[in-house]
């Protein structure tokens, strides 16, 4: 059967009619927030005393938008006798957001968890030179980043925590066996 003709056209204004008569729900953005997901991405947090200057943020970064820099420092002996060890110390780390695409990519290959999302969003700028944000800066988003959720209460122990508890427990047996025989 052929279609009526301007059919096509009829039911275009049926649900422009529909759609005019529902109530909006656009939220005023300034004056509410909006309600965000727990895990949302926002911008990147820096736990700095968890890096290490190991770089691989930056090498692994399809965008190059991580500059670190960083310098070697001496460390004394710590027992005498011993050797002095180097340590990289972080001078500048720094995230260019005009050019971050929001991979996650650096956080996921933090072997230290020194990277992680924070939901923050509202950092807008006039000039696009003021998007890369310092270190400090990314600091004061670490301290928004929410917690990890819980594990399930049904899921399985992970291995590390197994494998400590035991050795744990071991040294308890072996502290409470000597006391035994002593009385």
């Amino acid at each position: 059967m052929a279609p009526i003709p301007g059919s096509g056209l009829a039911k275009g204004l049926a649900v422009t009619l529909r759609t005019m008569t529902k109530k909006s729900v656009t939220d005023q953005y300034p004056d509410t927030q909006p309600d965000l997901p727990p895990r949302t991405r926002g911008v990147i947090g820096l736990f700095e005393e968890n890096c290490t200057v190991c770089m691989l943020c930056a090498r692994e970064c399809p965008d190059w938008c991580i500059y670190i820099d960083s310098h070697k420092e001496t460390v004394p002996a710590a027992t005498p006798g011993g050797r002095e060890r180097s340590r990289n110390v972080l001078d500048r780390f720094a995230i260019d957001f005009s050019l971050c695409m929001y991979c996650g990519i650096c956080i996921e290959v933090c072997p230290f968890d020194a990277l992680f999302w924070s939901p923050e969003f509202e950092y807008a700028e006039t000039d696009i030179r003021d998007l890369t944000h310092e270190r400090d800066k990314l600091r004061e988003w670490m301290w928004t980043v929410p917690a990890p959720p819980a594990l399930d209460p049904g899921a399985e122990e992970p291995k590390e925590l197994a494998a400590a508890r035991k050795t744990a427990d071991k040294l308890a047996a072996a502290e409470a066996q000597p006391q035994e025989e002593e009385s």
